[in-house]
């Protein structure tokens, strides 16, 4: 798992390598605690380059269940700081965190890669203020991760 990683051009031109990808799952991976169709498939695909962990309070209790057969790692974690904590101990600035949610802000903060998802659930305006990219639904932010060249030119100064 170590040698996985991808490199994104963000920002100025400059390469950047990421080895993690942290999910939230309430209202960002899912609806109603059910895993969104299409997000599954990408998730296998992004595994290949990424070690993934999704990170969630589990709100519909439904989280593991859905989950259970990905490539992902699983963590029950209830607050922001939490989340932020795991970040910086995955690496911080080689980690693409997404989220929806305002307890995702702190995450955010610490990671080099920030996607805001404002799904059927919407979107806390705090995490929004702090992504560095603000996607409509979880398969488009996934997407940004599996066509990189689509980051590039959002994220190009």
């Amino acid at each position: 798992m170590n040698n996985r990683y991808i490199d994104l051009e963000i920002q100025g031109g400059k390469i950047r390598r990421f080895t993690n990808l942290v999910l939230d799952y309430t209202g960002t991976l899912s609806f109603d605690g059910i895993l969104l169709p299409g997000v599954a498939e990408r998730l296998v695909r992004i595994s290949e380059g990424l070690r993934i962990t999704i990170m969630t309070a589990d709100t519909f209790g439904m989280a593991a269940a859905q989950t259970k057969d990905l490539p992902v790692e699983f963590r029950i974690i209830k607050t922001g700081v939490e989340k932020a904590g795991a970040v910086l101990a995955m690496g911080g600035e080689n980690v693409i965190a997404v989220g929806n949610g305002r307890n995702d802000a702190p995450m955010m903060d610490k990671a080099g890669l920030k996607i805001a998802v404002m799904g059927q659930e919407g979107a806390s305006a705090e995490l929004v203020r702090v992504a560095d990219v603000v996607v409509h639904d979880i398969r488009d932010a996934l997407d940004l991760i599996i066509h990189p060249l689509r980051l590039k030119a959002t994220l190009r100064d």
